[in-house]
């Protein structure tokens, strides 16, 4: 079994939710629940829902040994086919894409179990929805080859389109077809950014790509620079950068929360992307194509914080706050990656974690709040008191100081380590400002809103509200317990994501890990590579 596992674990992210989805089909759509998710859950129902949180906690137990797999240094290897690289698919282990991975699912899992309270017998298909979702993200996260990114893409696309749309709604169904305009549109920049590399470069393979940018003189470093750029405004416009963020605050406010809670790692796939390919591929030591993208990821870093907070606070619901603070967050994490340096982007991954549970966890909250406040629902304006005030009070009040970063949770450690980072470099002055300024705005914000909803209360109306369940509540308690853990073990994760970042800056001992099979021997489908490069072994790819 060990042997088995050493040999496809890497692939098993990816076939699992494939496999799970698959069978979710085969047994047909959900039924015997109302549409408000009243009465008893059918057996098939009930099968469904047992198949697919299995499925999830067996993908987090997966992404766990992934991790820990991945921590020594080893990059593992693992050709589709048996074809080597660059000419065969090739998915790679490395400590980034093993702790997106485990992100990933550690937020599906709370997010399916609240979904499981109701939300699943809104729509046709939901969980099948979800696991081909999770199946695009893990993808996209272990594949070493630029094309296949865009095949995973697309995938978590599509299963996101419909997922967007579960439970219905004119709402939804306006955002749903801006949604799905704007990343066709995407698409094709991708494709064709793609055809650029692929005709300067003669491959799209990650490692072999590297390799050959940084000799690129004339003609095809000029359209290998082109790629690089729109590359990043493809990336830009799934992470939701300035100017390509308008999209994202209508879009998730008018989601299904659990639809919310889950895209919130939606924008840190577009983030893992620019770090893929402006660090391993465009980065530092890429020739004349170094740092092709820095001078505009830093601008727009700097802009997608300063009007995510602004959105914050001009928001008149709650959903769009929580909303624009996912933007605000995007900002700070493109910040620390941009910086362009290991330091920097350490503390970016620390800051990752945190903002995507957050921000998952609040999505989810908002929801509950909104159910006692009767036609008011989640707007910031005063309404009749919610029936668990301390309850809902206090969540929030959690969630609003970690958003924030106030000492002494993950927010604030992450914002730290930014700030420390930056020592000594020439925008220190600007990047301190721009973190605390916008940490003080986003807790004006946040202040506002728990003011609003839980102080400045009318006498109670007649109009009926709904009570929150203590099994829908636990799911954000999940997230903030998770919230907690980032902070109880901030040494060992900064020691991670230092680690992380530096075996990103090793392209010489990714490449060897990934093209060694390249004019040369056999060796096993999944190899283990502990980053140990020894020059004279490594054969030079012509260009």
């Amino acid at each position: 079994m060990e042997a088995w596992w050493s040999l496809h674990g890497v692939v098993l992210p990816v076939l699992l939710p494939l496999a799970t989805a698959v069978t979710l089909l085969w047994l047909g759509d959900q039924g015997g629940l109302s549409a408000q998710g009243g009465g008893h859950a059918s057996a098939r129902v009930r099968l469904q829902r047992a198949l697919s949180l299995g499925s999830v906690t067996l993908g987090l137990l997966l992404a766990l040994g992934l991790v820990g797999r991945a921590a020594d240094g080893a990059l593992v290897v693992y050709e589709l086919g048996d074809w080597p690289a660059p000419f065969g698919i090739v998915l790679v282990l490395d400590r980034l894409a093993a702790l997106m991975v485990l992100l990933t699912q550690a937020v599906a899992l709370p997010v399916l179990a609240y979904a499981c309270g109701g939300w699943d017998v809104r729509g046709r298909h939901f969980h099948a929805l979800f696991h081909f979702q999770l199946m695009g993200l893990n993808g996209a996260f272990l594949t070493g080859d630029l094309f296949n990114l865009f095949v995973f893409f697309e995938v978590l696309l599509i299963a996101s389109y419909t997922l967007l749309l579960h439970g219905q709604g004119r709402e939804r169904l306006r955002m749903g077809v801006h949604y799905v305009v704007l990343n066709l549109t995407a698409s094709a920049l991708f494709l064709i950014a793609l055809a650029l590399i692929y005709a300067s470069t003669g491959t799209l393979n990650m490692a072999d790509v590297a390799q050959k940018v940084a000799r690129l003189q004339g003609t095809e470093l000029r359209l290998a620079q082109a790629a690089a750029l729109l590359l990043l405004v493809v990336f830009g416009l799934k992470a939701a950068l300035v100017p390509l963020y308008a999209w994202l605050p209508a879009t998730y406010a008018a989601a299904s929360a659990p639809v919310a809670a889950l895209f919130a790692v939606m924008t840190k796939v577009g983030l893992y992307a620019i770090v893929r390919v402006h660090w391993v591929i465009f980065g530092l030591d890429a020739g004349a194509a170094s740092s092709t993208a820095q001078p505009w990821l830093l601008g727009a870093a700097v802009l997608t914080s300063l009007l995510g907070v602004m959105g914050a606070l001009a928001a008149h619901t709650l959903g769009r706050m929580v909303a624009y603070l996912t933007v605000a967050s995007v900002g700070t994490i493109a910040l620390g990656v941009g910086l362009f340096t290991p330091a920097t982007l350490s503390a970016a991954l620390y800051y990752t974690l945190h903002s995507t549970v957050v921000i998952a966890g609040l999505f989810l909250l908002v929801e509950q709040v909104a159910a006692q406040r009767g036609a008011m629902a989640d707007r910031l304006q005063p309404a009749s008191a919610v029936r668990e005030p301390v309850l809902l009070g206090v969540t929030m009040l959690f969630g609003a100081a970690s958003a924030a970063g106030l000492p002494p949770l993950p927010g604030f450690i992450g914002k730290v380590m930014l700030l420390q980072s930056s020592a000594g470099l020439p925008s220190q002055p600007w990047v301190w400002a721009l973190v605390l300024g916008v940490g003080f705005l986003t807790l004006l914000g946040l202040a506002r809103a728990g003011i609003v909803m839980f102080w400045h209360v009318e006498p109670a109306r007649p109009e009926p509200s709904a009570g929150s369940s203590v099994r829908l509540l636990a799911a954000p308690w999940v997230f903030m317990a998770l919230t907690l853990g980032l902070a109880l073990a901030a040494a060992p994760i900064k020691a991670y994501t230092d680690a992380a970042a530096q075996q990103l800056t090793d392209k010489a001992a990714y490449a060897e890990a990934v093209l060694a099979r390249q004019g040369g021997p056999w060796v096993p489908t999944a190899r283990p590579y502990d980053g140990r490069w020894v020059p004279q072994q490594h054969k030079e790819q012509q260009p």
